[in-house]
C-alpha cells in the first residue's frame, strides 16, 4: 500500500508540473491557434528571474515569494512583446507561427547563455520547504507539495478570471466566435494581447516553480515543451478542464510506467497511449464549443 501511495503521489506531483507548464499554452493555443514553441523559453525566463532575485535578496524564502509574481510579469511581458511584434501578423497561419516562435526560442536560449553562461545554475529552496512530510510510512517532499498547491492556486485563479470577470467573458466570446465577438463591440486585438500576457505569465510562474526541483539552464524549456503540447492536445484544444485531466492522467501513467520499466521506456509508452487515444478521439477529452458554422 505504501508503494502504491508513493507512486500515486509521484504521478500527481509530475502531473502538477506538467499542468503548470501547459496551462498558459492551453489558453493561448486555444484562443488564437498559435503554436508557440517559445513557451518553454518563457518558463526559462521565469526560472532565471528567481535566480536573479535570490542573488539580490539573499533570503531563499523571501526571494521565492517575490519571484512568483515577478516571474509572472516577466513571462507575460515577453509574451506580450512577441505577440505585438510578430504573432499578430500571423494569425490563422499556425505553421508560420511554429517556425517563427521556434526561431525566437533559439534566440532566447542564446541570450540566456550570453547573460548567465552555458552551465546550469542552482536556486536554493527555502528552509520551510526542505525535508518531507511523513504520513505513516510515506514521505512526501515539501517542494513537491508546494508545487502541487501552486498548480491548484493557478487553476482556481484562471477559472475565476475566465468565469467571473469581464475579461474572461471577452476571452470566451472570442474563442467561441471571433467575428461575432467583434461585431458585438469586443476588441479581439486587445483581448488577444491580454490573453497572451496571462498565458505567458503562467509560463513564468511554472519556471519559478521548476527551480525547486533542480538546476536550471538555457535549455530548461525544451525539456517540457513537448510534454506540454501533448497535455494540451490530449485535453482538448483550449479547454482548461481537459488540460487539468490530461496533465493528471499523463503524470499518473508515467509514474506507474516508470515503476515497472525505465524513465525512457515510460515516456515512449505514454506517447503510444496518447497517439492511440487521439485516433479514437481526435478532438481530445473535452470538445471545443463554438458557434461557428464553418
Amino acid at each position: 500500500m505504501d508503494t502504491l501511495l508513493s507512486q500515486l503521489f509521484a504521478g500527481l506531483s509530475l502531473g502538477s508540473v506538467l499542468l503548470l507548464a501547459a496551462l498558459g499554452l492551453a489558453l493561448t493555443f486555444g484562443q488564437m491557434g498559435v503554436i508557440n514553441m517559445a513557451h518553454g523559453e518563457f518558463m526559462m525566463a521565469g526560472a532565471y528571474t528567481a535566480f536573479v532575485i535570490q542573488g539580490l535578496l539573499g533570503d531563499p524564502g523571501a526571494s521565492l515569494l517575490v519571484s512568483l509574481p515577478l516571474g509572472f510579469v516577466v513571462g507575460g511581458a515577453l509574451g506580450l512583446l512577441l505577440e505585438a511584434t510578430l504573432i499578430h501578423r500571423m494569425y490563422r497561419r499556425p505553421l508560420d507561427t511554429l517556425l517563427v516562435t521556434w526561431g525566437v526560442a533559439l534566440v532566447l536560449q542564446q541570450v540566456a547563455r550570453d547573460v548567465f553562461g552555458a552551465p546550469n545554475v542552482d536556486v536554493a529552496a527555502p528552509g520551510w520547504l526542505s525535508g518531507a512530510v511523513t504520513i505513516g510510512g510515506l514521505a512526501l517532499p515539501r517542494t513537491r507539495l508546494f508545487i502541487l498547491a501552486l498548480a491548484v492556486v493557478c487553476i482556481v485563479a484562471l477559472a475565476l478570471v475566465l468565469r467571473a470577470t469581464s475579461l474572461g467573458r471577452r476571452i470566451r466570446a472570442v474563442v467561441q466566435h471571433r467575428d461575432l465577438a467583434e461585431a458585438s463591440g469586443i476588441s479581439s486585438r486587445a483581448t488577444d494581447r491580454l490573453t497572451f500576457f496571462i498565458g505567458s505569465g503562467l509560463a513564468g510562474v511554472a519556471g519559478v516553480a521548476l527551480t525547486l526541483l533542480g538546476s536550471i539552464g538555457p535549455t530548461l524549456g525544451t525539456s517540457y515543451i513537448v510534454d506540454a503540447f501533448l497535455v494540451v492536445v490530449a485535453g482538448g484544444i483550449g479547454q482548461i478542464k481537459g488540460t487539468v485531466i490530461a496533465a493528471t492522467a499523463l503524470g499518473l501513467m508515467q509514474a506507474f510506467f516508470e515503476y515497472s520499466t525505465t524513465a525512457s521506456v515510460a515516456k515512449v509508452l505514454v506517447f503510444v497511449v496518447i497517439v492511440a487515444f487521439l485516433q479514437v478521439r481526435p478532438q481530445g477529452l473535452v470538445s471545443v464549443r463554438t458557434r461557428s458554422l464553418a
